[in-house]
Formats: structure tokens, sequence, C-alpha cells
């Protein structure tokens, strides 16, 4: 067993096809304390060496793989041992090549002075031990590196879990205090539900992608979430608005708005609901947004809003059928809605059959300025 004193005996492979030169350089490293392997010839070299040795120690001229040969196939199979020629006759140009080739130093044959060849051969080790450390460095670096991605992957997935939780919980209680207004205001009684059917229905239609399609229900079922903070009685006034209460009501998108804003998760949601009731031709509100600023999502939050609203009943005024709530659509289209989204919602909405209708009729003809939408 190697105690902390001790150390590792350093292991060197020898490359000659000269046996004799082989055989004592290998005598040489035995007796300076270094586990030395010899092997006749550059192919020999290239079936034995593996990173269980410390330094090569190899020939130039070999007959059946010459020295240079050898290093390239060692280059290129990423070896990082460090290789120190032999040489009997090295010419300046062989010791440029092999310079380039990444060789760490070069030995001279006969070897006559051993100090020489011992310094040499252990700052070769010492370049290998130094570049073994560096590896085992680098290999803890990335281990930890990994290991903490890992731990944070986890914390994220938490986190995410925990979001999506406070997103949902969230929406809940906002959806709860939604139905609590639809309930008490008689009049508008179903009307989120129908408004985010109609999206959905438009919106699949159109092509909308998963996550645009979610973007969209959602908006939906809030549009006016803003009516929470007006008065109801306002709401549900008997009769034509005055201009007062008008503006009341036309506040309720910015409103909406600004309720959603504070969530932090509804960036989009909370554009669509703010210009819900903006206009193709810019006379809409609370912005005057034109078509070309206007998103394809709160178009279409903008038709479906506005259908239901001409098929809902009030007291002042009678509800529209299908049909003429269509002609409506296709009367504005262009000035108040996207054309091809109104030619989308004409040719679907039929098959959503007369329970998404509100077919109770007033006493009172029909005005669209008076929508409550």
């Amino acid at each position: 067993m190697i105690t902390v004193e001790q150390e590792i005996t350093a292991k060197i492979i020898v490359a000659d096809d000269d046996n004799l030169v082989c055989d004592a350089v290998v005598q040489i490293l035995e007796m300076f304390g270094y586990q030395a392997v010899g092997v006749q010839g550059g192919l020999e070299l290239l079936k034995t060496v593996d990173e269980s040795f410390d330094v090569v120690l190899l020939d130039i001229h070999m007959p059946d793989l010459k020295g240079f040969e050898a290093i390239e196939e060692l280059n290129r199979r990423g070896s990082d041992i460090p290789i120190v020629l032999l040489t009997g006759s090295g010419s300046m140009a062989d010791a440029v090549k092999a310079i380039n080739m990444g060789v760490y130093d070069f030995l001279c044959k006969p070897i006559e002075d051993l100090d020489i060849f011992n310094v040499k051969i252990k700052r070769a080790v010492e370049k290998r031990n130094y570049v073994l450390q560096e590896r085992r460095y680098k290999q803890s670096l990335e281990d930890d590196v990994r290991r903490k991605t890992l731990q944070l992957e986890e914390q994220n997935k938490l986190l995410r879990a925990y979001s999506d939780s406070l997103e949902n919980a969230t929406v809940q209680l906002m959806s709860s205090l939604q139905r609590a207004m639809e309930e008490k205001d008689y009049y508008t009684a179903g009307h989120t539900m129908r408004v985010t059917s109609y999206a959905a229905m438009l919106g699949t239609a159109m092509g909308l992608d998963s996550q645009d399609l979610i973007v969209l229900r959602r908006a939906a079922q809030f549009h006016d979430i803003g009516k929470l903070v007006i008065d109801l009685s306002c709401i549900q006034k008997k009769g034509p608005l005055s201009d007062e209460e008008r503006q009341l009501i036309n506040e309720h998108p910015s409103v909406g708005a600004n309720i959603i804003k504070p969530l932090g998760f509804m960036e989009r949601e909370q554009f669509i609901i703010r210009h819900h009731h903006e206009r193709m031709d810019g006379t809409g509100y609370p912005d005057g947004l034109g078509g070309r600023e206007l998103d394809e999502l709160t178009k279409i939050i903008t038709v479906a809003d506005s259908y239901d609203a001409m098929t809902s009943s009030r007291n002042y005024r009678r509800n529209m059928n299908m049909n003429e709530a269509i002609e409506e659509l296709n009367r504005c289209a262009g000035t108040q809605f996207d054309t091809e989204i109104v030619a989308v919602f004409a040719e679907h909405i039929s098959r959503f059959g007369p329970e998404y209708l509100a077919v109770s009729a007033g006493s009172e003809g029909f005005s669209h300025n008076n929508l409550i939408n």
C-alpha cells in the first residue's frame, strides 16, 4: 500500500528498434527508480502505450514506423503523454518539426551524461503530473458544475411548480370573483363563458397554436374583470346610459388591465383586456388603437364579445338572432372588426347551436351604441 510519504513510481515506455539501446535505456530508468517498459519499434509502441504511462521515450529513425509517424498517430488519438525523442543524428529541421508536433524534449544517443538524462526524464514526469492534475481539476470542476446544474434544475422545477400552483390559485380566485359578479348581474350572466367559447372556436378555426389558445381563453375569461369595481346599478340600469355612466363603463378595459398587471404572469392577456374595445379604424377606447396596432388575439376577443352582446337581451332593447348579429358584424367589418376574423366567425358559429345564444326578447329595438360588453 502506498503511504502519504511515498511517491507513485512513474511508468515510462521506451521504443527503439535497437534491442541493445532499448534494454540499456530501460536499465538506466530502473536505476533511477522508474518503472520502465521496452518495445521494439513504433508499431509495438502504438499497441502497448496507454494512459498508464507517464513518458514516451521514442527513437526517431525506426524501420517499421518512423518516430514522426508514431507521434502523428499519438496526436491523432489525443494523447497528452510527454514525448522525449531519442536521436543519434538529429538535425535542426527534425528538431523544429518535432517541436511543432508537440514533442516535449530531446535526448542524444549514446546516453553519456546520466545526470542530464535524469533531469530531463524528471521534468517530463513533472509535466505529466501537471497534465494529470489539471485534468483532474477540470473534471472536478465539470462534475461540480454538473452537480450544481442538476440542483438548479431541481430547484427550478420546484419553483415552476410553485409558480404554476400560484398562478392557478390566482386564476381560480379571479374566476370566482368574475362568477360572483355575473351572478349578481343577471343581464350578463354567462357572458364570460360564451365569449370564451366563441373565442376558442375562432382561435382553433384560425389555426392558433396551443400557447396562443391558452392566452386567448384566459384573456376571454377575464376581459370584463374591470367591471368588478363599477357600481352594479350602473351596469344593470334600465334604459340607455347617460354620458357620465357611459364614460364610467368605458373605463372597465383599462381598469381590468390594471387589475391584471400586478400579477406579473399575464402580460399578453393584459394587452388584450385593455384593448378589446378598440376598433380597426382607431375610434375605439381606451387608447384609440387601430388595426395595425392590435394583435390577432385582441381582434378575436372583440368579435366574440360584440357578438355575445348583440345576441344577449337587455330590458332596453331586444336581442338579435344569429343571422342578424352576423349581418351586423359584416356591416361593421373593416371599420370596427377585422374582416377576415368576421368571415371565419360567420362560417363556424352555426355549429355552436342555440344553446350559446341569448334568445330572450326585449321590448325595445336594438341600438349598437347601447351595448355594454
